[in-house]
């Protein structure tokens, strides 16, 4: 096994080179060739047909639904769209697979020759250039029991689910990543992160990567100096967050310079990415196109979106991201340092939801850059897989605005939603966590506390306020923190003007 190479050593004596494969899985009631429901969640191999089984006989139908979302998505990325575009058998044997070979597009994709602009962390702009946008069909799902890994090395046996098999997919080809440098692993963040936000705002897909709905590819290879012929790439298979993306990459470009820095070479092959340890390790001989035998799919015309067809969905698409989020932070009065956090973080719908719920902005930007940015960053996770929503964040800052809890007990209601404890509302209940609106409790707390510092009244009422804060802590500490300060002090200043 080769060294590892310091990452910052690695990028000062090689030009890194990155290409990105984003495969989204399209929103669509059926799947692409077939009538079998595109659910997400049902009992296995039951949302499935004789097409998507890959009986004989059977024959596949064009998802129309499909074609539109695909030509959506590639007007979107400043693609052009074929005017005449065909589908293609690539021919390999996975069990996950039952026809024995994928239904997909080859040298003829619905687009291609496309850019999209990603905006990286210190709001600089990297163009990244589009080779092809085409569609195919998704394959099933292997489970693998029994071993340590989860692969089928050491399983005791496998298990094929096909509900997957035949959902509708777009799949996103960049050309060579040139030019990033030490920026690369941010780039191929920023690059899926920013197709992830266009496929929500097109409505294609919901794009919820732990479900799978988009995964990439990740290709890798070094060259000596930037004026040199690309190097042999490596494929980092179905990597499923932004942040492992962004570490893939990193990874793959220290240990490819170790196999390097030893003498040795890269081979063209597919690796498996590791969550838990941060690594890859190898997969397979990466195949050439020419191993798949792709040839024409024989039960399939061609398709040729008609030109008014695609003008009009042009002029339908939405308000795409990068416009969106300009328009926003105009509305919310952001700085751009504080926008660029919010776009980073990924955290840009998560706000305006909270927003459209009637929260400030200011307030929205508090809890989801504060306390569950925090919490996100301790559990390794995106903000969006936090168990917590827009609305329930809203309603957690209504019953701090309504008096009913303080920002300390705001934080224990924050707790015990992240716990699953229920709603705001519930959590306030269960926990007894109200403010203590009630002078009475308030007067005997404040009584009991300068009872025990008999000397801080005569200071407050020779005009020394500084103790005050004292008090104020006694019994905010009395009340488990369910006090009102401000109502406190109110009560502890009449208190000691009384005698």
């Amino acid at each position: 096994m080769s060294t590892l190479v310091d990452y910052d050593d690695a990028v000062a004596r090689f030009d890194p080179v990155i290409g990105i494969e984003v495969h989204v899985e399209l929103g669509t009631r059926t799947k692409m060739f077939d009538g079998a429901p595109a659910g997400f969640g049902e009992e296995p191999n039951t949302s499935v047909t004789p097409v998507s089984l890959g009986l004989p006989g059977s024959l596949p139908v064009v998802n129309g639904t499909a074609v539109e979302y695909a030509i959506r998505i590639g007007l979107a990325l400043n693609c052009q769209i074929a005017e005449t575009c065909r589908f293609a058998r690539k021919n390999y044997f996975y069990p996950d697979v039952p026809k024995n070979f994928q239904t997909s597009q080859y040298d003829e994709p619905i687009a291609f020759d496309g850019h999209v602009d990603v905006e990286l962390e210190d709001g600089s702009i990297f163009r990244v250039e589009i080779e092809r946008a085409h569609m195919e069909e998704d394959a099933g799902k292997n489970t693998h029991v029994g071993g340590s890994t989860g692969r089928i090395h050491g399983a005791e046996y496998s298990l094929v689910d096909y509900n997957r098999a035949g959902i509708p997919l777009v799949e996103i080809v960049t050309r060579p990543i040139t030019g990033a440098g030490a920026r690369a692993p941010e780039v191929a963040r920023a690059y899926v992160q920013t197709l992830r936000d266009l496929f929500r705002a097109l409505g294609v897909s919901e794009a919820r990567m732990e479900r799978g709905n988009v995964r990439a590819d990740v290709n890798v290879s070094l060259r000596n100096t930037p004026q040199d012929a690309l190097g042999t790439r490596t494929e980092t298979k179905n990597v499923n967050s932004f942040r492992s993306v962004e570490r893939a990459v990193r990874f793959e470009i220290g240990r490819q310079a170790g196999v390097l820095d030893e003498g040795g070479s890269i081979v063209q092959e597919t690796r498996h990415w590791h969550e838990d340890t941060g690594t890859t390790t190898s997969g397979r001989i990466k195949s050439d196109a020419e191993d798949y035998r792709y040839f024409p799919e024989p039960d399939l015309v061609p398709i040729a979106p008609d030109r008014a067809w695609v003008e009009e969905i042009r002029a339908s698409l939405p308000e795409l991201p990068a416009a969106r989020r300009r328009r926003l932070q105009g509305e919310w009065g952001y700085a751009d340092a504080e926008m660029r956090d919010v776009v980073n973080a990924g955290a840009v719908e998560l706000i305006e939801a909270t927003v459209a719920g009637g929260t400030s902005p200011a307030a929205a930007r508090k809890w989801w850059m504060g306390e569950l940015a925090r919490t996100a960053k301790q559990q390794e996770v995106e903000l969006e897989a936090l168990p917590i929503t827009p609305a329930q964040i809203a309603a957690l800052q209504k019953l701090v605005d309504d008096g009913r809890i303080n920002d300390k007990l705001a934080r224990q209601v924050l707790e015990g939603v992240l716990a699953g404890e229920g709603d705001p509302e519930a959590v306030v209940v269960a926990r007894g966590l109200e403010v203590v609106s009630d002078d009475g409790p308030l007067l005997e707390a404040i009584d009991a506390a300068l009872a025990a510092q008999p000397d801080i009244a005569e200071k407050i009422r020779s005009g020394n306020l500084g103790p005050v804060g004292a008090i104020i802590g006694a019994v905010m500490k009395a009340t488990r923190g369910q006090a009102d300060a401000g109502r406190v002090r109110e009560l502890l200043l009449e208190r000691v003007a009384q005698g």
